[in-house]
């Protein structure tokens, strides 16, 4: 191992090295405890998430009644650039926000969602059913949270939807061979 400025470490191994650099970060906490009485900013910071915590299932209830709305739009015009663009941006806050919020199952749903809009080519030729199915799968999930198979169910739908996703995206990537490889993470077996 050698370093640079002995803040980078940089180990070699025979067909590649790995760099791990400076943690600027190390410099701004101390391990010093606190003094009786002294401000404890991380303490306060948990304080005041709990107290956020009860407006979390309303929080992610007006995110899923958004993402319901995208999808009236989407039923009732057909998928336009701005309403595809409302529901991906619906689908991905959902995924960016579902673990805060407490309801981390919802997130991986979203997710396919989300790589389904991003995935198409032509929006239009998405059906609306798998829209829906999405959107009816992120409501339901946060709706039965409280159940003890909840996330187990998440899981289940989570693998279906992903699987017709991932099947619908490759039809229509045919021939796109390496965003087939995106949404596969493997290289097509055919050759386009």
């Amino acid at each position: 191992m050698r370093s640079k400025k002995n803040s980078v470490a940089i180990m070699t191994y025979g067909d590649h090295e790995v760099i791990r650099p400076e943690n600027k970060l190390r410099k701004a906490v101390t391990d010093t405890p606190l003094a009786a009485g002294e401000d404890d900013p991380v303490a306060r910071a948990e304080q005041a998430l709990a107290e956020l915590s009860s407006e979390f299932a309303g929080w992610m209830e007006e995110e899923c009644e958004r993402l319901d709305k995208c999808r009236q739009t989407i039923v009732a015009r057909g998928v336009t650039e701005n309403a595809k663009t409302a529901l991906f941006h619906a689908a991905h806050d959902i995924k960016g926000q579902a673990a805060t919020l407490g309801f981390p199952a919802v997130a991986a749903i979203a997710d396919s969602l989300c790589r389904l809009i991003e995935y198409t080519p032509q929006p239009n030729r998405i059906p609306i059913k798998l829209i829906s199915q999405h959107v009816d799968a992120v409501r339901a999930i946060h709706r039965e949270y409280a159940r003890s198979d909840a996330k187990e169910l998440a899981s289940q739908l989570n693998h279906k939807l992903r699987d017709v996703t991932d099947h619908f995206l490759v039809e229509e990537n045919k021939t796109r061979p390496d965003i087939i490889e995106q949404i596969t993470g493997s290289p097509p077996l055919t050759p386009a």
